[in-house]
Order: structure tokens, then sequence, then C-alpha cells
């Protein structure tokens, strides 16, 4: 967290998310604040800015990570207005979901879609771009304690982050043994109830 560094940060109206973006913002980095909920989105952005200094911008866009192309147009907007990412934390999420048996199939695709395949969509649309740029950089992904410990109750929100767990401990091997990344990490954010 270094001043002048850049930040992007999904699921950043509220809770973890706000609450990293008003910390990056209080070391001096800039940052890009990411969500679906516009007004409180807006709040999110109004709070940081007035912790931000006269070098420092704070940004705000409405992006469904859901959607890997709404994601990928986040990450070349990024890079062709400043050229790098520092940090990227896949924090968006939903708690929704159900058992074994639900039926219904439209929330367990949902929860799944941003659960997961969300955070999925921010690696491959950043990672290659933090790449090329040489800089050290950390890809965050938020999971949670239900994604390890599995407690009964709602399944598919336990599934989507066991997958997103199993995903990021992949990445970081990945990006470990790659001669070409060395200054990338990944890491598994374990969040109790927030």
């Amino acid at each position: 967290m270094k001043p002048g560094n850049t930040a992007v940060v999904t699921g950043a109206s509220s809770g973890i998310g706000r609450a990293a973006c008003l910390k990056f913002v209080e070391h001096g980095m800039n940052v890009w604040m990411v969500d679906v909920d516009a007004k409180e989105l807006a709040a999110s952005q109004k709070l940081a800015k007035e912790k931000a200094n006269e070098h420092q911008f704070v940004l705000a866009e409405i992006v469904d990570v859901s959607d890997a192309t709404a994601v990928d147009n986040l990450a070349f907007q990024v890079f062709e207005q400043n050229g790098k990412c520092h940090i990227l934390m896949n924090n968006a999420g939903t708690g929704l979901g159900g058992g074994a048996l639900t039926t219904e199939m439209e929330t367990v695709q949902n929860v799944m879609a941003v659960n997961t395949y969300g955070p999925i969509h921010g690696c491959l649309s950043f990672i290659p771009r933090m790449k090329q740029t040489g800089e050290p950089g950390i890809i965050i992904n938020t999971g949670s304690k239900q994604g390890i410990t599995m407690p009964p109750g709602n399944l598919t929100y336990n599934m989507s982050k066991a997958a997103l767990k199993c995903y990021t401990e992949g990445l970081e091997h990945e990006l470990r043994n790659d001669e070409t990344c060395k200054q990338l990490r990944a890491a598994l954010l374990v969040p109790g109830w927030v």
C-alpha cells in the first residue's frame, strides 16, 4: 500500500469492500470502487473522497462482476486511464443460496456467478495486464469461513466460497511457479460473519 499505487475493489459499497477502500485511501492510494448498488456506492465514494488528498483519485463504477464482458471493460478502463493496478480485491458477493435439493436454480446460478465466477472474471481480465506492467501486486479474493467449515443451512453459498478457495489456492501456486510473474501474489481473505 504505497502512495500513488492503484487499488480496484469490487463490492465496494459496503462492509469489507468499503472499509478496504477507506484504508487504501488513507495510505495515499488511488481507488476504483466497483459495485452494482449505485446509491450505496455513491455514498461510499463520498466518504472515501473526504479522506483523499488532492493528488489522489477515487472513482466509482457500476459493474456486475457476473458479466465477464463488463469486468473486462472495467480492466481496460483502469489500465487505459492509469496504466497500473497494484491491488485487485475481488470482494463482491451475495449471501443468497439454498440447500442441496433447492429448486431455485436461478438463485443457485446467480450465487455461483457472483461469488465464484465474479472473482475469476476479475483475475482473467486484470492479471495479464498486471503482469505486463512488471509492477508488484496482489490479488485478494474474498472467501468465507463457510467455504472451509461448510456449516449446514446454506449449501449453495458454501459451495461458491469453497470453489473460490480452491481457485485462489491454485492461482497462487501458478503465480509462484511462473518465472515471468514473480511480482504478483494471490491471497484468500477468509472473514467470518460481517
